[in-house]
């Protein structure tokens, strides 16, 4: 999705994309019961405990519940992994490696169109840092590993008047932006992979935006457009209050210690 607009506030799953998002929109599917709850938060407390591939194993579980659930109660479950799903949309598409496109386009010299495939020939850089929500809690020694975002703007040339980055999602109501410099550091990602597997559906897959620096709710998920503009607009929680340099411990009152 962070709040990230996805299992995070983030949009985005991490409101993590990529934590406690404002109310979301209703969804389509009928809502989960009161005995297949109780034993979810039977499951997540056992999860705690429990080995690593069964915690992973219960946060699929819960995406693919949340996923169909318009109540969207189950984001607020306990599982061993640290990670919700959230979502601002009553539902989001799926989207295979095969029929996966991101698009690069706006102020560039060479607009383009990659594939999954294609992303993930280009050089990967892995990174390892906490992943902090704006609503408080945090996920530490996370490995995000994905492109530079910095080499795909020098792949399709930043025109001279281009000073932002916008994305959209294929959710088709997230989006984000950063200024140009921010895009650029080393430590943001077009993501491919969380904690060494391929991005799942429920973390914002097959590809989805990472911010080290920032709140969650800036690693915008199911990332399916990029476009240089003139200026930054504001992403889907900037327009609802969101501060849009979203530094951890310097944005949104918050004083939570830096994740890099």
């Amino acid at each position: 999705m962070e709040p990230d607009r996805g299992s995070e506030p983030d949009q985005g799953s991490e409101p993590d994309q990529d934590a406690g998002a404002p109310a979301a929109s209703d969804a389509e599917g009928a809502p989960v019961g009161r005995r297949t709850v109780l034993a979810v938060l039977g499951l997540g407390a056992a999860g705690v405990a429990a080995a690593p591939w069964l915690q992973r194993g219960l946060e699929a579980f819960l995406g693919s519940v949340a996923d169909k659930d318009p109540t969207k109660l189950t984001g607020l479950l306990p599982n061993g992994g640290g990670f919700r799903y959230y979502s601002v949309a009553s539902s989001v598409p799926r989207k295979t490696p095969a029929d996966y496109r991101l698009t690069v386009g706006g102020l560039v010299e060479r607009p383009a169109e990659f594939t999954l495939a294609a992303l993930r020939r280009l050089p990967q850089t892995r990174l390892v840092r906490d992943v902090q929500c704006v609503t408080g809690w945090r996920v530490p020694d996370t490995p995000f590993e994905g492109v530079r975002l910095a080499d795909l703007l020098d792949a399709v040339g930043v025109r001279p008047e281009a000073r932002a980055v916008r994305f959209t999602c294929f959710d088709g109501v997230y989006s984000e932006s950063l200024t140009l410099d921010q895009a650029r550091r080393s430590d943001v990602l077009v993501c491919l992979r969380m904690r060494d597997e391929p991005l799942s559906h429920a973390h914002g897959g097959p590809v989805r935006l990472y911010v080290a620096p920032m709140y969650f709710y800036k690693s915008a998920k199911w990332l399916s457009g990029i476009s240089l503009t003139r200026d930054v607009r504001p992403g889907y929680w900037e327009e609802r209050g969101y501060d849009i340099d979203a530094w951890v411990g310097r944005s949104n009152g918050r004083d939570d210690a830096p994740t890099a």
